[in-house]
């Protein structure tokens, strides 16, 4: 069993950092001659491609122990809305 849990909106965000950070030491170094408006947008659609990431995993995470918890439930749960509930 895994000691942590598995995050891949953190791993995107990791790559993206380490992908900014490669340009800037390559723009430091005289190696490459990178515009400042490169990096913006870099470091703004990572980050948004992370919490996608993020949004997704949550989602089906969501979705398969929703999924076990009925497969594991022979009754249904009781009915929370409508006239049934005031019984």
């Amino acid at each position: 069993m895994p000691s942590r849990e598995f995050r891949p909106g953190r791993g995107v965000a990791g790559l993206v950092m380490l992908t900014l950070a490669a340009g800037y030491a390559a723009d430091a170094a005289g190696m490459w001659d990178a515009p400042w408006t490169f990096f913006v947008p870099v470091l703004v659609g990572g980050l948004w491609l992370a919490a996608t990431v993020t949004w997704v995993n949550y989602r089906i995470r969501r979705r398969r122990v929703a999924r076990k918890a009925s497969t594991e439930n022979e009754a249904a749960p009781p009915s929370s809305s409508g006239s049934q509930a005031m019984r």
